[in-house]
């Protein structure tokens, strides 16, 4: 590797059996502010400063005795959350495997699985007061494919606030640009006081994705 460019730019110089996308990608993560604040404050990933960003600007974590973090894996975000609620019940789901955190419930699980909602809860030791999801479909490289997949999974994790969330509390979820679709967002403004959409500064400039963040849930709608 070699500096070069201006401004200390870090190049990958041997390129040697790497593809030009891998030569880029790796340039990009040398050169991330991000990825360089994460390594020197102990988050394992950058996407960590989405959640602390989002907050910022949201103030949902605060009061928080009871989180949920759906699509956990790495683990920053719970990390944001102990750091931030050291208290609060913290439950994390994933179908990847995730290296333990202190004072937080791992599950290597698929959330689409029947049998999670009840294990989630039972670990949380009651309802989620704050449920945060950074999950995402695995792309398959055709945009609106991408965008239906984890819409999706959007859509799974909100039908799971809106039956087991506190009353008052706040639903975080990764969309895609363009926000959530005009018929989930209709759910959102149904089932809470407040619905908004953020791109926090940590999300890199080329990504797709927003977050949207609904706050005051109202309570299981009436049968």
């Amino acid at each position: 590797m070699s500096r070069g460019g201006g401004r200390g730019h870090t190049r990958v110089r041997n390129t040697r059996g790497r593809s030009a996308q891998s030569t880029r990608w790796l340039e990009r993560q040398l050169n991330d502010p991000y990825v360089k604040r994460a390594k020197a404050e102990g988050y394992r990933s950058r996407a960590a400063y989405k959640l602390i960003e989002l907050d910022e600007k949201f103030g949902f974590l605060k009061g928080s005795k009871r989180v949920l973090d759906l699509g956990i894996a790495p683990g920053g975000w719970t990390q944001v959350v102990r750091r931030t609620l050291p208290k609060a019940a913290v439950v994390g789901i994933d179908l990847l495997p995730v290296d333990p955190i202190d004072g937080a419930t791992i599950f290597q699980m698929d959330f689409m699985d029947d049998a999670a909602p009840r294990l989630l809860v039972e670990a949380l030791g009651g309802a989620p007061d704050l449920i945060v999801s950074d999950m995402a479909a695995n792309t398959v490289g055709h945009p609106q494919t991408d965008a239906l997949r984890t819409m999706a999974l959007v859509e799974t994790a909100l039908d799971f606030a809106l039956t087991h969330l506190e009353p008052g509390g706040t639903f975080v979820a990764k969309v895609f640009a363009g926000g959530a679709d005009s018929a989930l967002v209709a759910q959102l403004k149904k089932g809470f006081t407040t619905v908004k959409h953020a791109k926090p500064p940590a999300s890199r400039k080329g990504s797709v994705e927003w977050y949207v963040v609904a706050q005051g849930f109202k309570g299981p709608a009436e049968d």
